[in-house]
């Protein structure tokens, strides 16, 4: 079974930086970079990578089929169901 995949904030520990977590060769998947921290994609391996190695901290905010749900329901939403229903 495939690791499940988080979005994450990361936010490098004393004595790292982003540029450190942007070199660390685990292939994240970076999707918003900010001065202190990155928006990424990744696998729970490559979180707890980072964590063990203590280069980041990290916030599991979701899981991408988490999100990805939320996503499609927003998109359709309840109303436009309801909308179609009507007519």
């Amino acid at each position: 079974m495939a690791d499940q995949v988080w979005i994450a904030r990361l936010t490098p520990t004393v004595g790292n930086s982003v540029e450190t977590l942007l070199a660390v060769p685990v292939g994240l998947d970076v999707w918003e970079r900010h001065p202190n921290s990155l928006l990424v994609a990744a696998t729970e391996s490559q979180l707890a990578e980072l964590e063990k190695r203590r280069l980041a901290h990290v916030e599991r905010w979701s899981s991408q089929e988490q999100l990805e749900a939320r996503t499609r329901h927003t998109q359709t939403g309840p109303d436009d169901h309801e909308a179609r229903g009507s007519r």
